[in-house]
C-alpha cells in the first residue's frame, strides 16, 4: 500500500513540474513575463481599405435615380445593383467597365469619390456606395477555451462592445489581463495589454478595434481542479489494483 501511495505522489510531482502544459493544455498566445507590450496609440477614425478586403459596391446614375447593372453582360430590366468584389493582393479591385483600380489605402469616402470620378467618364452623375463586408475580430476568452468571431459594423467597434457581444467575461477571466494582437500573428504583430478592471485604468488607452484584431483574455489558473482531473485516471487505476490485491489476499 505504501509503495502505491509513493507512486501516486510521484505522478502528482511530475505533473506539477510540467506546469501549464499539463494542467492547462488549451492555453494559447502566451507571452513571456518580461514581454514588451506595444505602447497605446490613437487609431484612425476612418477605416482604410486593405488587400483581401471584400467590398460590396452599389452604383447608380443621375445621383441615385437610375441603377446601373454592375454584373457584366447583364442587360435585364431588373439588373442586380450590388455585387461583392475582392481587393487583390496588390491593392487593386477589378470592376466592370473601368477595369482594375488601385483602392487599398483609401478610406471608404475616398474610394467612393475615386470610383465616381472614373465612372463619370461612362455614365451621367454616377453615385457609388461602398461597404467592406468581411471586417471582423476574434475574441478568445478563458485562455482560449471560448472563441467568438464578431463582425465589425460600419460605425466601427470598441473593445468593450466586442466583449459584450462575446457574452462578457466569465468569473475566471482576468479583467486586468486582456491582450489585443494586431497584425499578422506570424510576422511580428503589435501586442497591447489592457486592464479594464477599473474605470481609471481605461484612461489614455486606445479601445478602438481594427479588422482582424485578436482579443485574448487570460483566465485565473485552477491548479487544484486541474491536478485532480489529471490524477483521476491514476486514482481509478490504483483503486482497481488495490481491489484486486485485496481480493487475492482474502482468497488465500
Amino acid at each position: 500500500m505504501f509503495k502505491y501511495c509513493n507512486l501516486l505522489i510521484g505522478i502528482a510531482f511530475i505533473i506539477t513540474l510540467n506546469g501549464c502544459k499539463v494542467l492547462q493544455p488549451n492555453r494559447m498566445l502566451e507571452t513571456p513575463k518580461d514581454f514588451n507590450y506595444s505602447p497605446f496609440e490613437k487609431s484612425e477614425i476612418e477605416y482604410r481599405i486593405k488587400p483581401y478586403d471584400k467590398l460590396s459596391v452599389s452604383i447608380s446614375t443621375n445621383d441615385g435615380y437610375q441603377m446601373i447593372s454592375i454584373a457584366e453582360g447583364n442587360r435585364n430590366q431588373n439588373p442586380k445593383s450590388e455585387i461583392d468584389f475582392l481587393v487583390e493582393f496588390d491593392g487593386q479591385v477589378k470592376l466592370p467597365t473601368i477595369g482594375r483600380v488601385q483602392i487599398a489605402g483609401l478610406t471608404i469616402r475616398e474610394a467612393e469619390k475615386k470610383l465616381e470620378d472614373l465612372y463619370s467618364q461612362h455614365y451621367q452623375n454616377p453615385f457609388v456606395l461602398l461597404k467592406v463586408i468581411n471586417r471582423h475580430v476574434y475574441v478568445f476568452k478563458s485562455s482560449g477555451e471560448i472563441g467568438t468571431v464578431i463582425n465589425i459594423p460600419e460605425d466601427n467597434l470598441t473593445l468593450l462592445e466586442a466583449l459584450a457581444m462575446a457574452g462578457g467575461l466569465t468569473e475566471y477571466d482576468k479583467a486586468y489581463q486582456i491582450k489585443l494582437i494586431r497584425g499578422n500573428p506570424a510576422d511580428n504583430p503589435q501586442v497591447f495589454l489592457y486592464n479594464i478592471r477599473k474605470l481609471t485604468d481605461l484612461q489614455g488607452t486606445n479601445l478602438q478595434l481594427e479588422a482582424n484584431d485578436i482579443i485574448y483574455i487570460e483566465r485565473r489558473p485552477r491548479y487544484i481542479r486541474s491536478v485532480m482531473n489529471e490524477l483521476t485516471p491514476y486514482l481509478s487505476l490504483l483503486s482497481t489494483i488495490l481491489l484486486i490485491v485485496n481480493l487475492t489476499a482474502n482468497g488465500k
